[in-house]
């Protein structure tokens, strides 16, 4: 089967439309240790290739390898650990659905269909309804227990003019029935802003019938995070003080986070002469540690730079916790006199929650 309506997981990643990814400059991530720098985004233009061939200068959402509709979203290590088997509904329901309440933005979310009556050659259909984000942000796997994978569900669109609604379908052939019940695992993941989701599940038998189960919502959320010492109009003097301000991830979902990561970027050119990280002196204070360096480095081919924070919380942020991230800048004597734009970002994994630009110009004195 031609599948041409699907966006793989991994290309709408990069394409999601949020306001953090179009701008190209949410996710710092890489594979740089803790306290060094991973590449700067590029920007959201330019999320294919880099410009001048150099993966780590594209963000990790463009540089993943794509997966075409229905095809297995295989995890590096082989096989994906199987999702629960519990069934839903009572002996009296044909077709039943489930959602989890919540939908925490860039996890997963557990959602099933459970039937118990006999489908040939039949389809699923769920049709979902956005509030607050765009449908095609949405992503929908189910699991295929033969192949130990979770696969992309088909995906469509209903018209540029709905961009908050979308289809997601998958076959299914069980013999299943009332004291046999069949279940199918699915799981749904928000990529792009908060809002709520709607999804209404049916299925076509083959046989001319079609079963509908009452429309779910979940809530689409993310973590709260705020940044403070850093007012708009912020100047730094080139061999002058350090300024320092605060970067704060609470998490305000029922969910932990296992793979929280927070990073800061910068950009600067004057006369020719590009900001190096040699210009910037950037600090970050770790509890027992006390003030460490974090070494910025350039982006590839882009005279930019930037730097993977150091994790100040246990992993996973766990419901309520808070990862505090405390810094300070300073700008060499030896820097340019400019306008840098900067800023600091939040992910989780390949996918962003946050960022918010702190630019400043550099003065002489």
């Amino acid at each position: 089967m031609t599948r041409t309506a699907q966006q793989p997981v991994r290309a709408r990643r990069a394409a999601v439309g949020s306001a953090a990814l179009a701008a190209g400059l949410a996710m710092v991530v890489g594979t740089a240790a803790n306290g060094q720098a991973a590449p700067v985004p590029a920007a959201a233009g330019a999320r294919s290739v880099p410009r001048c061939g150099v993966a780590a200068t594209a963000p990790m959402t463009a540089a993943r390898t794509t997966v075409g509709a229905g095809s297995e979203a295989a995890s590096p290590t082989g096989a994906e650990a199987a999702p629960p088997t519990g069934v839903t509904g009572n002996a009296a329901q044909k077709f039943s659905y489930t959602l989890a309440p919540e939908a925490p933005i860039g996890l997963w979310s557990s959602s099933n269909v459970t039937l118990r009556t006999p489908v040939s050659k039949g389809r699923v259909r769920l049709d979902v309804t956005t509030h607050g984000f765009s449908a095609a942000s949405l992503m929908m796997q189910r699991y295929v227990h033969k192949t130990h994978r979770w696969v992309d569900l088909d995906a469509k669109p209903v018209g540029s003019a709905h961009p908050d609604r979308g289809t997601f379908t998958f076959p299914v052939s069980v013999a299943a029935g009332p004291g046999r019940p069949a279940k199918v695992a699915l799981r749904v993941q928000a990529i792009d802003r908060p809002g709520r989701l709607t999804v209404a599940a049916s299925v076509d038998d083959g046989h001319g019938h079609t079963y509908r189960a009452p429309a779910l919502n979940a809530v689409v959320d993310r973590p709260t995070t705020t940044v403070t010492g850093w007012p708009r109009g912020t100047a730094l003097v080139r061999g002058g003080a350090a300024r320092e301000f605060t970067l704060a991830v609470k998490n305000t979902t029922e969910r932990s986070y296992p793979a929280l990561n927070a990073g800061y970027f910068a950009y600067g050119q004057s006369n020719g002469r590009a900001l190096a990280p040699k210009d910037l002196v950037l600090e970050q204070h770790v509890p027992g540690h006390g003030w460490q360096r974090v070494m910025l480095v350039p982006g590839g081919c882009d005279p930019g730079m930037s730097a993977r924070l150091i994790p100040t919380a246990e992993a996973p942020l766990a419901p309520g916790a808070t990862a505090v991230y405390r810094m300070r800048l300073a700008v060499a004597g030896s820097a340019p006199v400019t306008t840098v734009e900067a800023g600091v970002s939040v992910g989780t994994g390949d996918t962003s929650l946050f960022y918010r630009t702190l630019p400043f110009p550099i003065r002489a004195q």
